[in-house]
């Protein structure tokens, strides 16, 4: 097969060589903070037994929010590494793979109506010498779906991401998580294209979806997310 060559990149310019220096493997924990959610450091101590209980298919009444009996395989779990979960404790072993991650940084979702966790979004497969970091381990309780939760958080780890300095945002799912491709494409990320046979998971194929902001198109992707928020 005939193909023209590539032609050869340019070399970066030294400024954007310049800000790996200041980007460590393991994030500098951060709060970030919107008009709907706060995201803090994932406290495995402090959150566990709090998400466990709005995670696992029993009713929910949370304020002036009520979700009844659910499935939480179906809701959750179904395109996650791990659950449902018989207890807090399979979970908390579960997220510790996240906080102890030497590339990643869980973060805990706060819903700030309620006062309450209702899930959890990590910075994780972090490349700072690359610089580049993926969005990914998303879940949320039913309590929060449908919300502007899911959107204002990952809004405030893009923006806290790009203000860093990284040139690529990555967003993997299952490319069978329709929920999860629509969602990458309806917050501004663009498809690339599908792994095959990428991972094993819960004992099953994974073909993986794979979605990217870059640097170039934050901007406008940022005009969306606020637009969307408002």
């Amino acid at each position: 097969m005939n193909y023209e060559p590539l032609p050869e990149p340019a070399p970066l310019p030294e400024y954007v060589l310049e800000r790996r220096k200041n980007l460590p493997a393991k994030m500098t924990p951060v709060t970030l903070e919107g008009q709907y959610v706060k995201l803090i450091p994932l406290d495995l101590e402090a959150h566990t037994n709090l998400l466990y209980q709005i995670s696992n298919g029993s009713p929910i009444a949370i304020g002036e929010r009520s979700v009844g009996a659910y499935d939480a395989e179906a809701m959750i779990w179904r395109w996650m590494n791990g659950g449902p979960f018989a207890n807090a404790d399979g979970m908390r072993e579960y997220l510790r793979g996240s906080v102890d991650a030497p590339n990643g940084l869980a973060m805990c979702t706060i819903d700030l109506e309620l006062n309450h966790p209702v899930g959890v979004a990590t910075f994780m497969n972090n490349y700072p010498e690359h610089l580049k970091v993926e969005l990914g381990s998303i879940w949320y309780s039913p309590i929060a779906q449908r919300t502007k939760a899911n959107l204002e958080a990952t809004y405030l780890m893009l923006k806290h991401a790009f203000d860093l300095g990284y040139r690529r945002l990555e967003w993997k799912c299952n490319a069978l998580n329709e929920r999860s491709r629509k969602a990458a494409l309806k917050m501004g990320f663009q498809f690339e294209g599908i792994q095959e046979a990428h991972f094993i998971v819960k004992g099953r194929n994974r073909d993986t979806a794979w979605f990217r902001i870059l640097d170039h198109e934050w901007a406008a992707v940022k005009i969306q997310l606020e637009r969307m928020l408002e």
